[in-house]
C-alpha cells in the first residue's frame, strides 16, 4: 500500500496559512504556492538514490556524491497543478514536463481527459503527478490510469489540500503510489468541494474567480 506523507515542516505550514486566507491576493497566492512546492519538492525527494563521484577542489581530491537512478518528470493536471511546477523546476531543473488536461464532470463527479503531451521516454522516468486539491481523487486516480497505460511505473502524487475520500480513492485504485500533501481537511461539500479547504485553486491561481 503506498503510504501518505504529511508534510509537517513549518515554514510549509506557514505558508499554507496564508494560502488559505480568503483575503490573499492572486499575486501573493501564486508566490506562497510557488514556495511551498518548493519546500515539498525538497520533502519528496528525500529518497532519491545517490552514487559517489571524486571531485577536484582547489586544494585536493574529495569523495562526493550526486543523484543517481531514474530521472524525474513533472505531471500537473491542468490548470492548477501549472501553479506548482516552477517552483519544483527551481530545485530539480533538468526534470521534463508532461501535462494532463482532466475535467470533471458537473453531473456524475467524474473525471475526463481532454489533452495529454508527455515526454517520451515516461517509462524511463520517476514521476510526479501535481493536482493541488485532492478531493473526490478522481481527477488524480484517473490520471494516474492514464499514465500507467502510456508505461509509467514509478509514481508519486503531491498535492496541496487532500481530503480523505480522495485519499481512499487514490489508494484503492492505485495501492502502489505514495501520495504527499501539507493538509489533510476532513471533508467534503456537496459540490464536493473541500472543507474548509482554501477555494478553487485554479481560480485563485490564474484571478478568474
Amino acid at each position: 500500500m503506498g503510504r501518505v506523507h504529511v508534510l509537517n515542516h513549518p515554514l510549509i505550514q506557514h505558508k499554507l496559512t496564508y494560502i488559505r486566507d480568503k483575503n490573499t491576493g492572486t499575486k501573493e497566492f501564486r508566490e506562497l504556492v510557488d514556495e511551498v512546492a518548493a519546500l515539498m519538492a525538497y520533502e519528496i525527494t528525500r529518497d532519491m538514490p545517490l552514487r559517489e563521484v571524486e571531485v577536484e577542489t582547489p586544494l585536493a581530491k574529495a569523495k562526493c556524491q550526486v543523484l543517481a537512478g531514474k530521472k524525474l518528470g513533472l505531471v500537473p493536471i491542468l490548470r492548477a497543478g501549472l501553479g506548482m511546477v516552477d517552483g519544483i523546476l527551481k530545485l530539480i531543473p533538468a526534470a521534463k514536463v508532461g501535462h494532463l488536461g482532466m475535467y470533471r464532470d458537473p453531473e456524475t463527479l467524474e473525471a475526463v481527459k481532454y489533452y495529454s503531451k508527455m515526454p517520451p521516454d515516461i517509462g524511463e522516468r520517476e514521476l510526479i503527478v501535481i493536482d493541488p486539491m485532492l478531493a473526490t481523487g478522481g481527477s488524480a486516480a484517473a490520471g494516474i490510469s492514464v499514465l500507467k497505460e502510456m508505461g509509467a511505473k514509478q509514481i508519486k502524487l503531491m498535492c496541496l489540500i487532500a481530503a480523505q475520500a480522495g485519499i481512499d480513492r487514490v489508494q484503492k485504485e492505485h495501492d502502489d503510489v505514495d501520495i504527499y500533501v501539507a493538509a489533510v481537511d476532513p471533508v467534503l461539500n456537496e459540490k464536493s468541494y473541500i472543507i474548509p479547504g482554501l477555494g478553487d485553486a485554479g481560480d485563485r491561481l490564474f484571478g478568474t474567480k
